[in-house]
């Protein structure tokens, strides 16, 4: 089972902070070794209309607030939250008595929350297949329960293996809620009538069922008892604040234990990913980078992935916007800074990013570097770029769909989950559609046209592509959202096998079984006529029939209802049928059983691949056609 907290001698939420002081020790310990901790990188991640957004708002609301000297900083796609202002954050939990605070006890510099939420900013926090993301905030709205989006995020938090916790956002709205504003959860519940808490406890139990069911353990945060087999769910009011102090109480526990090695920082070269590419009034085009290690500094080379090669690049700017609350002055100053340390988010200015790709892995080097070794470092960075990419951006001459995404982020969770599902792929590029593109899907239809598919996500078809597309009839499959391209992926392929197999059974001997009514012989030979009952399947005109001992008796002529010819009779029809060969009273007579006589290759066919697809009277009729065969002597059919 996949551990959503890795937390090491964790037990319960007053732990949180009297454990820390047993970390004193192992942070002096780093400290001696001139080595510092870096924030721990927190995104938001849920379905859409959860409260992501207004989270993220209230929280930064909160911590401008509640700063101190030093407050809060906006960095590019980022918001950091220094430990002293977390600490006036979360003070209503001491203030009330659940807690005891001691600020001495405090190790991270604080928190860096990913200002985008959502998938694609999170897909995009990447460091060479793994995500850069420490720890992630899971927002699910207690009335509306798990939703697509839930799942999907629960199965990227797990490909990351990235530790998440669960606000249970929105208990402003369930029935009988009377909001106390920034309260703790605690104080804000126990004021509450019988009626609420019994709403917000059916709630929670609904999403500790849905996370049982999932394999995961999962409580309201003040039960855990053990944090490293428990996922945390913190009630929280993304509207009112209510529970903003407790969410902030178990980050900063879990940050604290879940230091160790990954939060580490050694202040050499700066690491980095890619957020976003963006056009800049002044300075062309630039990156916003969220850095996870590292210092980087103006002047210093970066290497990074862009389309169809690597860059390298020199620093010509560091820019991060003013403090929170200049930043909403509409001329959008920025402030430049000679270097930035980690974890933050910058906005990097250098020439040649035109083609930058977002979601890559980025590397810095000094350019104060001998020569020699600054080639050395360039060439190793620029491997180390080619092979994270070269995973994710590939062509080949292979059958399979064509994928285009808009940032490596997306490309590479697309891509694992095919993976997943069995689904070949022969192209993966960042990028619009192309008319090689289109070109490649039309050989591959010419080849195997289940697999003619061209799946985009967040780019467009270039006319020249969308003209070969309409042309070949070739599938394009488009979305906004990862889960809903997997929907309809799963949708088409569910549609085309079921066109093929029906498109097989319009080409195949259909099995079919007939009795000879007693009483309705209305001629004996040449061709014999008689009325019958259609016991199972169908039968058409060109169908031999086969009598129980396998001997044939002729093949169908014409089929006659109500005085009309017909083309077929399926089961239950009652019709008059011409039939060649057959002489009443010496091959065949009155009360008869008679099996339409299937190919080898048809029935082989049905057997192995159609059995399920025809109806259950057709399939009696071909089991007892099966029993009929095997009985001949000599009869051999490969089943």
């Amino acid at each position: 089972m996949f551990i959503a907290l890795i937390v090491n001698g964790m037990f319960n939420v007053r732990d949180l902070y009297s454990s820390c002081s047993v970390l004193f020790k192992m942070v002096y310990s780093m400290q001696q070794e001139k080595k510092k901790v870096r924030s721990p990188i927190t995104v938001v991640m849920g379905h859409v209309d959860t409260g992501k957004t207004t989270l993220l708002d209230k929280i930064r609301g909160t911590a401008v607030q509640a700063r101190e000297a030093g407050g809060m900083t906006q960095h590019i796609g980022a918001s950091f939250i220094p430990i002293n202002t977390i600490f006036e954050i979360i003070r209503p939990l001491a203030d009330h008595g659940i807690i005891k605070i001691d600020p001495n006890k405090f190790y991270i510099p604080g928190l860096l929350f990913i200002d985008t939420p959502g998938h694609e900013a999170f897909t995009n926090l990447r460091a060479r297949g793994s995500s850069i993301a420490d720890i992630a905030i899971l927002v699910i709205d207690v009335k509306t329960g798990f939703q697509p989006q839930t799942y999907e995020s629960i199965e990227l938090l797990k490909a990351s293996k990235t530790p998440f916790i669960v606000a249970a956002n929105k208990i402003d709205r369930l029935p009988g809620w009377k909001s106390y504003p920034n309260t703790p959860f605690l104080i804000s519940y126990n004021k509450q009538s019988s009626t609420a808490r019994r709403n917000l406890d059916l709630a929670l139990d609904e999403l500790i069922g849905r996370f049982y069911d999932l394999g995961f353990y999962a409580d309201r945060y003040d039960r855990v008892s053990d944090f490293r087999k428990t996922v945390a769910i913190v009630p929280t009011s993304a509207v009112t604040g209510e529970s903003i102090a407790d969410l902030f109480l178990v980050l900063v526990g879990l940050a604290q234990r879940y230091m160790g090695d990954r939060l580490k920082l050694d202040l050499g070269e700066a690491k980095g990913s890619v957020l976003e590419v963006r056009r800049t009034i002044g300075a062309g085009t630039t990156i916003d980078v969220i850095l996870y290690d590292g210092v980087l500094r103006g002047g210093d080379y970066i290497v990074l992935g862009g389309r169809g090669k690597i860059i390298v690049t020199k620093v010509r700017g560091l820019l991060i916007p003013r403090p929170l609350d200049e930043i909403r002055d509409p001329r959008d100053k920025f402030e430049s800074v000679s270097e930035i340390i980690a974890a933050a988010g910058v906005r990097i200015v250098a020439p040649g990013l035109d083609d930058a790709l977002a979601g890559s892995p980025l590397y810095a080097i000094p350019s104060n570097l001998p020569e020699d070794k600054l080639q050395q470092e360039l060439e190793e960075k620029k491997r180390l770029v080619l092979e994270d990419i070269g995973k994710l951006i590939f062509r080949t001459d292979k059958t399979g769909v064509i994928l285009k995404a808009d940032t490596l982020g997306s490309l590479e969770a697309i891509l694992r989950k095919l993976k997943e599902n069995g689904v070949p792929v022969a192209i993966a590029d960042v990028g619009d559609v192309d008319k090689e593109d289109a070109i490649h899907a039309s050989v591959v239809k010419e080849r195997d046209p289940k697999w003619a598919v061209i799946l985009t996500f967040n780019v467009d078809i270039l006319p020249e592509a969308r003209e070969i597309i309409e042309k070949e009839g070739i599938e394009v499959i488009s979305d906004n959202v990862i889960y809903k391209i997997f929907e309809k992926i799963e949708d088409y392929l569910y549609e085309y096998e079921e066109r093929i197999k029906r498109e097989m059974l319009e080409n195949l001997v259909y099995p079919g079984k007939i009795m000879i009514l007693p009483g309705y012989v209305f001629r004996r030979s040449k061709p014999a006529i008689v009325g019958v009952r259609v016991l199972g399947g169908k039968i058409k005109p060109g169908y031999t029939l086969i009598r129980g001992d396998g001997k044939e008796v002729g093949t169908i002529e014409q089929i006659q209802s109500e005085g009309e010819t017909v083309s077929e009779a399926s089961y239950g029809m009652e019709v008059a049928i011409s039939i060649d060969k057959a002489v009443v009273g010496r091959n065949i007579k009155e009360g008869d059983i008679l099996y339409v006589n299937l190919l080898e290759n048809d029935a082989r066919l049905i057997n192995r691949k159609l059995l399920n697809y025809i109806t259950p009277d057709a399939k009696e009729a071909f089991l007892e056609f099966l029993k009929i065969k095997r009985k001949i002597k000599g009869f051999a059919w490969g089943m």
